[in-house]
């Protein structure tokens, strides 16, 4: 069978050395229909390895539940990369950072505080154990050393930069995870990869594990730094930073193509390896991104494009062939080359049924409410992620809402109308609230567990005490909201005219009962008045539209007028859009779209400015520094 070692200075495959040229390419974060493709563009680049990381939340949303099926589906990945002829490096984490929620690790785990954080604590190694148990057994069968792709493992994630605990502790932690990989059937040599820093290097590997460093620029430099480390052995760049991530209010992150290329020239002249983070982002489908808090809580954008050679729908870009240029002065480059995608397919979809938010609100709730004398956190109702709703009653003198902290926003509304919005990453805890007495509703967004940092691990929903201005609130019901059954009570709704669809005009939302939302001005006694003053508006709640394309084409989804909510296309959901930006469209994976009857529905949370929707025919994600 064939071997890799680690020799005195290089990589070895069966005994002859070998540059590790990679590519991350997140399985998680690609339609398992594209794999395949995406794959074969890394062959086509030069590459001779492909990197993932592996989010344990991913596999097991729920105590209980281990699933490697479909999307999850890492055994069939890894066949597809040996198939193209490349080989495998996999990152199982237990911690992945990654921009992920929370990091990959569970948020089901982290809820009991008796459990220790990406330490030795007996219930959070006893977890990892279970986890592994599950997970790699398909990693060892594919390992190279059993005619498989999997060159090396990796133990733990940037270890160095988390926690204050001594080094012998640290590293009582790291040989743990040794054991419980190496019990497991895994024989390939296992690795830490940390920041190329001397405190965090020091703090993060084990004298009997191989370091690798993660880095962007400054090679000569950084390679340094790890030689003092490592002082034998092959030299890695684990994740070469050729790009960054997104975060909702601030600017799209481009790398140039020009300084990637002549960084990764110095890195392979050195006789290094490297694994280029990213070869390919992809998309944070669904409710996946995580988040950053230093100071200011920022969650990740749905698309992870990343500025990466290979662009978010699979496009080579300018990097990607600068790149293929450098590489093919040090090794080997295949003479085919991707070919040029066709544009998206250009139209216009008119969102015909409305259901209010007020009522989508009441009809998502998954079973009852349950009654607390506290504001539970989203842990305590048994929900990981997505939206929770909390209900209480106010007074006329109550005045107005304070909470100690929501995690991560919150629309208020009073008997179905909207009076303001809490929110983390403003540091805004008080909402006005109209003289009179009704039932408070507030709809609670998780936006993203921390990815990164001490954060990690936090609950989510609200936190600590709400109060008035006259009184703690201590009596509540709260729920969890199904928003994967959005699509499904949409269907059951009436196909009716709303503002701004296709026949629909101020006359037919000021109205139509079916259309207006009891959340919003226009469900007052002046409706028609309101809803005049708005002709053209669509209200907060969810919308339905349908269309008809061609199958199997990649589309742009581009949500101008919206304000901020979540996106599905024939019963996927794509994931979160916002007006922030910096995102102006999502992307729609070509195997979701069919020749007809394509289903688009929308849960908006405020307001847009007509009820219709676009495709368009590129991406677009924002402004940039440049």
């Amino acid at each position: 069978m064939p071997t890799f070692d680690i020799g005195p200075e290089d990589f070895l495959l069966d005994g002859e050395r070998m540059q590790v040229v990679s590519g991350a390419l997140h399985y998680f974060r690609v339609h398992p229909d594209q794999w395949a493709d995406r794959i074969r563009k890394a062959r086509q680049m030069g590459l001779n390895t492909i990197e993932t990381y592996v989010p344990w939340n991913f596999h097991a949303p729920e105590p209980g539940v281990f699933d490697l099926d479909g999307r999850r589906d890492l055994g069939r990945f890894l066949d597809l990369v040996a198939a193209e002829g490349l080989h495998a490096i996999v990152r199982p984490g237990p911690y992945i950072c990654a921009e992920w929620d929370g990091g990959g690790l569970p948020a089901w785990l982290l809820a009991d505080d008796a459990v220790g954080v990406r330490r030795h604590e007996p219930r959070f190694l006893d977890a990892i154990g279970k986890y592994y148990a599950s997970l790699l057994p398909l990693v060892a069968e594919r390992q190279v050393t059993h005619g498989g792709p999997v060159l090396m493992v990796q133990v733990e994630n940037e270890y160095g930069a988390y926690g204050d605990d001594p080094l012998p502790e640290r590293q009582r932690y790291l040989r743990a995870l040794v054991d419980l990989v190496r019990g497991q059937g895994i024989d390939v040599p296992l690795f830490t990869c940390d920041q190329a820093n001397d405190e965090m290097l020091a703090r993060g590997g084990l004298p009997e594990l191989h370091k690798t460093a993660t880095f962007g620029s400054r090679t000569a430099e950084r390679f340094e730094v790890l030689r003092r480390h490592q002082p034998t052995g092959p030299l890695m760049c684990m994740e070469f930073w050729n790009g960054w991530f997104d975060s909702w209010g601030l600017e799209h992150h481009l790398a140039p193509a020009e300084a990637n290329a002549a960084d990764l020239d110095e890195l392979l002249a050195a006789g290094g390896s490297v694994n280029l983070y990213m070869f390919h982002g992809g998309t944070n489908f669904g409710l996946t991104s995580g988040a950053n808090d230093k100071g200011i809580y920022r969650p990740i954008t749905t698309s992870y494009d990343y500025d990466a050679p290979l662009a978010e729908d699979g496009t080579p870009t300018a990097k990607y062939f600068a790149m293929r240029d450098v590489i093919a002065r040090h090794l080997p480059v295949p003479d085919d080359v991707p070919a040029t995608p066709q544009p998206a397919p250009v139209l216009d979809v008119a969102l015909t049924a409305h259901v209010p938010l007020a009522d989508a609100v009441s009809s998502l709730v998954r079973g009852a409410l349950r009654t607390y004398d506290h504001a539970p956190t989203m842990e305590e109702l048994g929900l990981w992620s997505g939206f929770a709703v909390y209900r209480t009653r106010i007074r006329p003198d109550d005045a107005v809402l304070t909470v100690d902290e929501v995690r991560d926003r919150a629309v208020v509304l009073l008997d179905g109308q909207p009076v303001g919005v809490l929110d983390r990453g403003s540091h805004t805890f008080a909402v006005a609230l109209p003289t009179r007495a009704g039932e408070l509703t507030l709809l609670v967004e998780n936006q993203g567990h921390v990815n990164y940092g001490p954060r990690i691990g936090e609950p989510k929903g609200l936190i600590g005490t709400v109060r008035t201005a006259v009184r703690t609130l201590d009596e509540w019901t709260a729920g969890a909201l199904r928003v994967e059954d959005a699509a499904d009570l949409l269907r059951g709704a009436l196909d009716v005219a709303v503002p701004g669809g296709a026949g629909a005009g101020a006359a037919d939302a000021g109205t139509s009962g079916d259309t207006v939302a009891s959340g919003d001005t226009a469900a007052s006694g002046d409706s028609a008045e309101s809803a005049g003053a708005v002709a053209g508006a669509a209200w907060a709640g969810l919308y339905r539209g349908t269309f008809d394309s061609a199958a199997g084409a990649d589309h742009f989804l581009r949500l101008d007028g919206w304000t901020k909510g979540l996106a599905w296309v024939n019963g996927e959901l794509l994931g979160r859009y916002w007006s922030l930006g910096p995102t102006h469209t999502l992307y729609v994976p070509g195997p979701l779209v069919r020749g007809t009857g394509n289903e688009l529905v929308l849960l908006e949370l405020h307001g847009a400015a007509s009820a219709r929707a676009s495709f368009v025919t590129a991406p677009s994600l924002g402004i940039t520094e440049q």
